[in-house]
């Protein structure tokens, strides 16, 4: 099962100190030894870096450069038409570049005026009580690496893509600000892994893949669709259901295929008085009865 912050490439350091990606063998860059070098690279990075140093740096090629410019002119045409009202308003205050692969620090530094986040280094796995409870802190666990050269349009994992065209761009709004704040004081507050699970699932299938109706139809705000080249065109053919807290926390889903089960918040008000009250005042007594409820 996927969490946001667990990666199908699980990072481990050798004996000698060796950093290495563990990709698998259907992985576009499994064949690929500069690829594979590149992606240990970037980790290592992510891996020495401690609080309070300066954020990574990472010199990308111009091979990656060209395949942000690629997708990041893909995705702007096709958010016009399908992204919610309210992550394009936040992709217009935070006005990511075009051109280049932004710095996680200059992702930070353009959010922090506007919403109070700030991305920090990953390497790949982070722990779920982690990830989620540092976002009450307005700090967002990231990724520095970008998808393999073969497949631009295509990523079997997050990559950079994912975390700043997806996720950053919802960060520049103080709403959905608001609720991944919210999320992360849930994490925050749930004892149990059970209850941590749950509140996590309801992560998954609203800031990952959650969908709202607006006046010109279905619109998506969930990063992990609006990051998909493929994704973003499908979901409006996947079954669309009400917004539920239980369904959300307790169905099944499979991160190896398009998401065939989506939930429309409605509106974002909707969105806000159920998702975001649920994170604000769930505790593990409450996320039981809820999960009774689907019993």
């Amino acid at each position: 099962m996927f969490e946001e912050g667990q990666y199908f490439a699980p990072v481990n350091t050798d004996a000698d100190g060796t950093v290495v990606v563990e990709l698998g063998e259907n992985h576009p860059g499994f064949a690929d030894p500069e690829y594979r070098d590149r992606r240990n690279a970037i980790a290592a990075l992510a891996l020495d870096w401690k609080p309070g140093l300066p954020m990574p740096t990472v010199s990308y090629s111009d091979t990656e450069h060209e395949i942000w410019r690629l997708v990041s002119a893909e995705l702007s045409v096709k958010h016009q038409a399908l992204a919610a009202h309210e992550y394009l308003e936040g992709a217009e205050r935070l006005k990511l570049p075009a051109d280049h692969i932004p710095q996680l620090h200059e992702v930070s530094e353009a959010l922090e005026p506007l919403t109070g986040f700030s991305y920090l280094p990953a390497a790949g796995l982070v722990p779920l009580r982690e990830f989620y409870g540092v976002l009450s802190d307005g700090r967002f666990h990231a990724t520095q690496y970008i998808r393999h050269h073969s497949v631009p349009l295509y990523t079997p994992e997050p990559d950079v893509i994912h975390e700043v065209i997806g996720h950053a761009n919802a960060l520049a709004s103080p709403r959905f600000a608001a609720l991944y704040r919210a999320a992360g004081e849930a994490a925050r507050r749930v004892h149990s892994e059970d209850a941590l699970e749950f509140v996590s699932r309801v992560f998954w299938f609203t800031l990952e893949f959650g969908v709202m109706s607006e006046k010109d139809g279905l619109k998506a705000y969930g990063a992990g669709i609006l990051s998909s080249y493929g994704e973003i065109d499908e979901f409006r053919g996947m079954e669309i259901m009400p917004l539920d807290l239980v369904t959300m926390g307790t169905i099944d889903y499979d991160i190896t295929k398009y998401q065939d089960h989506l939930f429309d918040a409605g509106s974002m008000e909707q969105l806000e008085d159920v998702v975001g009250e649920f994170w604000t005042t769930c505790d593990d007594e409450s996320i039981e009865r809820l999960k009774a409820d689907a019993r």
